[in-house]
């Protein structure tokens, strides 16, 4: 399936991404330790919610066709960058899970993490530590 995204360059170090199937829209920013002013996600920054969303997406499906209940799971996940060559060099999220899932299903549901599409399309060199909490 392919989706097309139109970008347009803004000025003042803004784009707009506009999401041909919906219209919906994402503007972005240079982030500060970049040259920027940071008033919207970066690139890198929308990189760190796909993986995250990604997953998240992935475990409720899982948790859905296995009938467990998962209001209420969440993810918090931090980018960090290398500066040479610049790029993201590490993510690391804390994955919180409803309560009350037994050990199976918090296993099974914490595999999704190297399941989503974004992980598996990431480089190797990208060092990416799940936990929860």
């Amino acid at each position: 399936m392919a989706t097309e995204i139109r970008t347009e360059y803004l000025g003042d170090d803004k784009v707009r991404l506009t999401h041909g199937p919906t219209g919906e829209t994402i503007i972005t920013d240079l982030p500060p330790d970049n040259g920027g002013k940071g008033r919207a996600f970066s690139p890198t920054d929308l990189f760190t919610a796909s993986l995250s969303s990604c997953i998240l997406t992935i475990m409720a499906k899982v948790a859905e066709r296995e009938g467990v209940p998962f209001a209420g799971a969440s993810i918090d996940i931090v980018k960090e960058m290398s500066e040479s060559p610049r790029r993201v060099a590490r993510f690391a999220g804390r994955v919180k899970l409803p309560p009350g899932l037994s050990d199976a299903q918090r296993s099974k549901l914490m595999a999704c993490v190297r399941a989503c599409p974004v992980h598996r399309s990431l480089h190797p060199d990208i060092k990416v530590e799940f936990a929860e909490i």
